[in-house]
């Protein structure tokens, strides 16, 4: 820190500026990090938001990101970190203000399935799951949380 002034204008400014990076050993196309935030997420100033609610966001965010590199055949999942308990095909996510993350799904062999996380434990590993036979497009809940999220 130096001694440098700053307004009160300026203050505010630098509190709503996103602190994000990233670095990657090979090109790849953009990730969250480096995209700008949506306008309907810079709406309401980050201090403004409970954990939970800029967990969720930003979840949005990766999800749909994933999800726009996967083929066809595929849609994603969510790998439970650090435990047996397997994969997730992820159909839902909500979160229950200050401190509460949820996501609702099925295993892979169809059993209805959901996850409730204090933000303080979050951990979520994306993969990509081939779609159900039986089914012509995949699911893409990436996206439909993001049009959620710009409704808001």
């Amino acid at each position: 820190m130096g001694d440098e002034i700053e307004t009160t204008a300026e203050l505010v400014e630098a509190s709503a500026l996103r602190r994000a990076g990233v670095v990657h050993v090979r090109p790849c196309s953009p990730t969250p990090e480096e995209e700008p935030l949506p306008e309907s997420m810079s709406k309401t100033p980050i201090e403004q938001k409970s954990p939970a609610e800029w967990a969720y966001e930003r979840l949005i965010l990766y999800i749909k990101n994933f999800e726009e590199k996967l083929d066809n055949d595929h849609e994603v999942a969510m790998g439970f970190v650090g435990g047996d308990a397997g994969v997730m095909r992820i159909e839902g996510i909500g979160f229950y203000a200050p401190d509460i993350i949820t996501f609702y799904g099925s295993d892979p062999g169809g059993a209805r399935t959901q996850q409730i996380q204090h933000v303080s434990q979050l951990n979520v590993l994306l993969r990509a799951l081939p779609k159900h036979v039986d089914q012509p497009e995949p699911n893409r809940i990436g996206f439909r949380l993001a049009q959620d999220l710009a409704k808001a």
